[in-house]
This record gives C-alpha cells, structure tokens and sequence, in this order.
C-alpha cells in the first residue's frame, strides 16, 4: 500500500503543548498530513464536530479539562477512526483495541506512533463507527484511576518513602518543588506542581492557587476573604498563603462537598 497518501486528522488535547508535540511527531512520520482542528474541551470538540467535513482519523486525549472524552461521542455523531492518548496507564488498553482503534501512553513512543499510524492506512478504506453498544464497552471498560501512594525522597545520602496519605500540602518557592508532611518536616521532590496534580487522587488534593496544592485533611478552617477569595487555616503552615483563587473557589466548595 501507498503510505504517502495524505490525509486529514482532528487532534483533542487540552494542553497545547502536548497537542503541538504529537503533531510534530505525525508530521515526522506523515509529512503530508493535514491537521485541521485541535479541540481542547469535550464542549469544543462536540461543536467542531458538528460544523466541519469529518477527519480521516483523530487523536482524542482521554481525560479532558471537563471530562473523559467518551462523551464526545455521546453527544456528536463520530463516523472517524480514533487513536487514544493517556499520560497514565489507568485504563483497561486492550478495550480500545477494538474497530481500528489503538492506545498510546504518553509520552508518547515514535514506534508506537508510527504502527497505529499504519494500522489507520491499513484500514482506511473501511472506518470504523461507534455504535451505542460499542461506546457502553469502552466506558464500562474503565478501570479506577490509580493514584500515587509514595514518594521518594533523599534525605542526606539516604532514600526515603513519603505516603501521601502524610502530606499535608505541595508548594512552589522560586525555582523548587516541596512538601510537607504531618511529621513537620518538609521535602524537596522533582516534580512540578502540574505534573503532581495528575499523580494524586483529585478526591483528596485541590490545587488552591499556582503555589499551592492541600490535603483535605490539613485543612481546619475555611473563611471569606477579600476579593471574593477563601482562606485556609492549614496544619502546620503559613495560614497567610492559603489563599483560595477567585477563579478556583466555585470548584473548591464543591470539592470540600464531595461532589
């Protein structure tokens, strides 16, 4: 077969960077490919959907900002074959093998690309479409997400193992990433703050504002400040920086609500 036909695809990814990497990696693969929409919302891909000739193939990122991105297919109808992205393994991979759709992990493998890719020209002639019954398989495929429950960390020249089930709250000074603990001590860790975010459970952690991320846990006191903002009062911290974002403050008491 011909691999050098050139075709269109729709790219779904709410982090622009992510999205602007998998298209250069395509375009290293497939030169003559033909991006014609990134969506970054299930809301956007819905209208994008339902206002443009369909793609010839579309890379749709699971978890969305406003949720998983099943639901585009809920509420648009989608005739277009679809490769899956995910930053973590936390979905069942071989239900997405299924009508020439494929699973990649982020970040993203140039093989791995390259043999979905082919999988796609392989079949193009026949696209595949989600009927009722195969969307309900893939959304009961769903497993749990699974969320860290250690961190390490040195400690002089020795190792040592942190159960997020003991920190109280991550935070950014200048250039460096920290947390602490109930034991009142604080630890250097190598990740950013955006990148912990998606390693711990949602249901326990808020990101209150960019410098910050707590535990429902370290919180004892939630009260109206000024700008329509929400201070904490938070075990074993500076309560002065625990400033709820304006923008942040309709999620958090549905956070604190459960909901």
């Amino acid at each position: 077969m011909n691999m050098d036909i050139p075709f269109k695809i729709l790219i779904v990814e709410d982090e622009p960077i992510a999205a602007n990497q998998l298209l250069t990696l395509i375009k290293r693969i497939r030169p003559k490919t033909e991006c014609i929409g990134i969506c970054d919302t299930i809301k956007s891909a819905v209208q994008w959907i339902n206002n443009n000739p369909a793609p010839d193939l579309a890379f749709f990122d699971i978890q969305l900002g406003d949720g998983l991105s099943f639901e585009v297919f809920k509420q648009a109808k989608f005739n277009t074959p679809v490769i899956f992205t995910r930053a973590f393994n936390q979905y069942t991979l071989q239900a997405f093998k299924v009508n020439s759709i494929d699973y990649l992990l982020k970040p993203i493998d140039n093989s791995e690309l390259e043999k979905a890719i082919i999988k796609f020209e392989t079949n193009h002639l026949h696209k595949a479409s989600f009927t009722n019954e195969q969307l309900q398989v893939l959304i009961q495929s769903v497993d749990k997400p699974t969320y860290k429950k250690r961190f390490l960390v040195k400690v002089g020249t020795h190792l040592k193992t942190i159960h997020t089930a003991d920190i109280l709250y991550f935070f950014s000074f200048e250039k460096g990433t920290y947390f602490k603990c109930n034991n009142n001590h604080t630890y250097t860790i190598d990740y950013t703050l955006d990148y912990i975010e998606q390693l711990i459970d949602p249901s326990s952690f808020f990101r209150i504002n960019r410098k910050y991320i707590v535990a429902l846990s370290a919180i004892n006191d939630v009260s109206v400040y000024s700008n329509s903002r929400l201070k904490l009062k938070t075990q074993l911290a500076d309560n002065n920086d625990f400033l709820v974002a304006r923008e942040k403050v309709k999620d958090f008491k549905q956070w604190l609500e459960g909901e």
